[in-house]
């Protein structure tokens, strides 16, 4: 059976007449598995209901904890399909991923035809895959969203479906057909944008001596026990701990050994296995000590903060080190590999920016610089062209 055959079949199987009208539309976004694929799908949610409060948006994804507790909390619906990862994985594991992808199409094909989207957006992870090769079959308009200078696997086998691709760095541009690219940057949540104007107003405002050196540590949402530990031993090296006031999101495992080493040196700090206020972390911190995955560059982008990136080094194909590069080599980051990541070299990069709130400051502004806050606008501005062309009101 030629694909154009198959196509036509899922097409008279599943496929829903769009109700979207002139004002109102209905927008399914696939994929997440992780906050880097997930919170810029919010962004893009939020931005998308903000047009129009008749527009409606669905989810789908493998509804991992995570993304359940994430979607519930920001109030958008998550529906499920089955589907796993093939990248990375032993035989078996492979064969089994392999056999579960006509149920993940079946699936999304129901899915689709009871959500009757007007548009499906595709933000990575393999969860991604069913639902936009069905979609694609059954006639529904799709978009991609890149968040890495390196494309993932799922993007790269699906770009051929999509009608749009967006990207959030100018290097990944020329990965994809350049008709169907556009620079829009990776959406940023409302509630991180937030802070940015605040920041403006106390950037100008800054003494050129603070006495105190926030500091932001986050090691994404599960953390990240190689930071934790690299700063918990550079803590006894630290020449003026009294000028030291720290936020550590240590992830859930170490979260009371952190806590105690804190403690042990007198140094006053905020520990706990996650915040739900980022906002107001990015917003407080002068300086911020992380991983370099794509959402995190973005945030640190949009706010302006001075930062160290500590990249993942088992990201897929070394994607968070590309992008911590792109940062440090416009001065807007440093970035230490994990591998040359020594207490002594913390305690002496603490110390530094701790007498030269300067350097501090213009690291920030470049960053600034390569912020895109109005990423999640374009995004949805040109969704709503996508729809307007798939019903000729072009």
């Amino acid at each position: 059976m030629r694909p154009s055959d198959i196509k036509q079949a899922f097409t008279g199987l599943f496929c829903a007449t769009p109700v979207f009208s002139s004002t109102a539309g209905r927008l399914l976004i696939a994929g997440g598995g992780t906050g880097g694929h997930l919170f810029p799908g919010i962004a893009i949610a939020r931005e998308f209901m903000a047009r129009n409060a008749q527009n409606a948006v669905l989810f789908v994804s493998t509804g991992n904890p995570f993304e359940r507790k994430t979607l519930s909390r920001a109030g958008f619906p998550l529906e499920t399909v089955s589907v796993a990862g093939i990248k990375g994985r032993g035989i078996w594991q492979k064969l089994k991923s392999l056999a579960l992808i006509p149920l993940g199409i079946v699936q999304s094909g129901w899915i689709i035809k009871s959500f009757k989207p007007d548009l499906v957006l595709g933000v990575g992870s393999y969860a991604a895959g069913p639902v936009v090769l069905t979609a694609w079959m059954t006639g529904i308009p799709v978009v991609l969203h890149e968040q890495n200078i390196l494309p993932g696997i799922t993007n790269r086998a699906l770009a051929r479906f999509a009608r749009r691709i967006y990207v959030s760095f100018e290097n990944t541009a020329g990965r994809f057909d350049k008709a169907k690219v556009r620079l829009t940057g990776n959406p940023v949540r409302r509630e991180i944008l937030q802070p940015a104007a605040v920041e403006d107003r106390e950037y100008k405002g800054r003494p050129e001596q603070a006495p105190i050196l926030n500091i932001l540590i986050a090691g994404g949402s599960q953390g990240a026990h190689a930071i934790n530990m690299a700063v918990v031993a550079a803590l006894r090296l630290i020449r003026k701990k009294e000028q030291l006031r720290v936020v550590h999101q240590t992830g859930a495992a170490d979260e009371g050994h952190v806590r105690a080493a804190y403690a042990a040196q007198g140094t006053n700090a905020v520990v706990a296995a996650f915040f739900d206020d980022m906002d107001c972390r990015y917003r407080q911190a002068d300086l911020i000590i992380c991983r370099a995955g794509a959402t995190t560059v973005a945030e640190i982008t949009a706010v302006g903060k001075a930062a160290i990136f500590i990249p993942f080094p088992f990201a897929a194909d070394d994607h968070q080190k590309l992008n911590a590069e792109a940062l440090a080599a416009q001065g807007a980051a440093e970035m230490i590999e994990e591998k040359h990541l020594a207490p002594a070299d913390l305690a002496e990069r603490n110390d530094r920016f701790a007498n030269d709130r300067l350097a501090l400051d213009r690291m920030a502004d470049q960053a600034r610089k390569l912020g895109r806050p109005e990423a999640a606008r374009l995004i949805v501005d040109d969704c709503y062209e996508q729809i307007k062309k798939q019903r000729g009101q072009e």
